[in-house]
């Protein structure tokens, strides 16, 4: 077998383009690195998991009611008793200081009357500490300022990523797939930012680029990985019965705002199940969900809306969703299930995102940092990114 058909040389390679990449590629650069940022996917395609957050950011915002202690022990909550609480307690303590970050770059959230930042409660959290853009579509803005921050640096698309490269004790490049044959950047830092594995599942929120990649380059090098048992499955996402893997997601901001979860009958799914009913944490809503369709035999549950005065405003993405499939969540409750969401484990790492080989980092959904244990707190993702 012949060499590689191409070489360069980076300082840095980034894999990936959602929140966690292109954070750690702008840092990388700030730095003074030689950064170069790799996609599989081809331009024009918006396939980040980041792009489709609905919800918001879970940030302790100064001069409110929260605290970093009142996150902390929400997250460690929702997480089941396996969260590291040294990662997580870090990770909340510097959110305000990355969302500030996030803003200078040109991200624009949801105001109030006086102009601040609105916020809105999800699932298992006992504060409203939600920030949001556009109503329902804070990560779609999220990567908008991320990709006009990152003008300039080397982003290249169509590059299939095949092999971690290394020596006995460090990070030598990575191997690379494109129209140009497979060829070598030779690099001392690669950061994995690949996302998660949702499409592994028959159905789910993720986008057609979210097939485990990450963890599998990350396994084939020799790092380690943990908690990949911890799939969480968002309670509500749209139900259909046609054909396609990506389904759209029902943000759980709408029940913060008040919808209540029902069954065809128009009981309440959560009623005695939990104490904060319908915004407990995503594994008990989900939960609940899935035992009340094994007792109907329903195909969906309901979630009922049409008390949230001005929905279309405040939900455009959920409400362009709905009409897509026919349904007006104004006068109508919206059909929904569980499906498959977020990958709560992956590549173990610390805080800094570096993982038990040399020059290997990982970040956002593909990294294991402990932030999140069996179960992730609604709206830490970004804030982890």
């Amino acid at each position: 077998m012949g060499g590689p058909s191409w070489q360069q040389r980076a300082d840095v390679v980034v894999i990936g383009t959602g929140v966690g990449g292109l954070a750690a590629a702008r840092a990388a650069r700030r730095a003074g690195r030689d950064v170069v940022v790799l996609s599989k996917a081809h331009v024009g395609y918006a396939v980040t998991a980041t792009h489709y957050a609905q919800g918001g950011i879970a940030v302790v915002l100064p001069g409110t009611d929260d605290s970093v202690a009142a996150h902390v022990a929400d997250t460690l909550a929702a997480g089941a008793g396996l969260c590291d609480r040294d990662a997580v307690t870090s990770i909340v303590a510097d959110g305000y200081r990355a969302v500030s970050e996030l803003a200078g770059a040109g991200a624009q959230f949801d105001q109030d009357l006086v102009g601040n930042w609105a916020l809105t409660r999800e699932g298992g959290h006992s504060r409203r500490r939600i920030i949001h853009a556009g109503g329902d579509a804070t990560g779609a803005e999220v990567q908008r300022a991320l990709d006009h921050a990152a003008a300039g640096l080397d982003i290249r698309h169509g590059q299939l990523v095949l092999q971690i490269l290394r020596d006995a004790d460090t990070v030598t490049g990575v191997l690379v797939a494109n129209a140009d044959g497979i060829g070598v950047i030779h690099a001392p830092s690669v950061v994995l930012a690949t996302g998660g594995l949702g499409q592994l599942y028959r159905a789910t929120t993720n986008p057609a680029g979210a097939t485990g990649d990450g963890v599998a380059l990350a396994l084939r090098v020799g790092a380690a990985v943990s908690d990949l048992e911890f799939i969480q499955f968002h309670p509500t996402m749209l139900y259909s019965d046609a054909a396609g893997s990506r389904r759209p997601l029902v943000t759980e901001a709408v029940r913060g705002e008040g919808a209540k979860l029902i069954d065809a009958r128009g009981d309440s799914v959560t009623a005695g199940v939990h104490p904060m009913g319908d915004l407990a944490p995503r594994d008990v809503v989900a939960g609940a969900i899935d035992t009340r369709l094994r007792e109907t035999g329903e195909a969906c549950v309901y979630l009922d809306a049409r008390g949230i005065a001005g929905f279309a405003d405040r939900f455009p993405t959920v409400t362009a969703a709905c009409h897509d499939a026919g349904i007006d969540p104004v006068s109508q409750p919206i059909p929904v299930v569980p499906g498959a969401h977020y990958s709560c484990g992956g590549v173990v790492t610390d805080v800094t995102g570096r993982t038990e080989l040399a020059g290997l980092f990982a970040a956002g959904e593909v990294a294991r940092t402990g932030m999140h244990g069996a179960n992730r707190l609604a709206s830490n993702s970004l804030l982890e990114g």
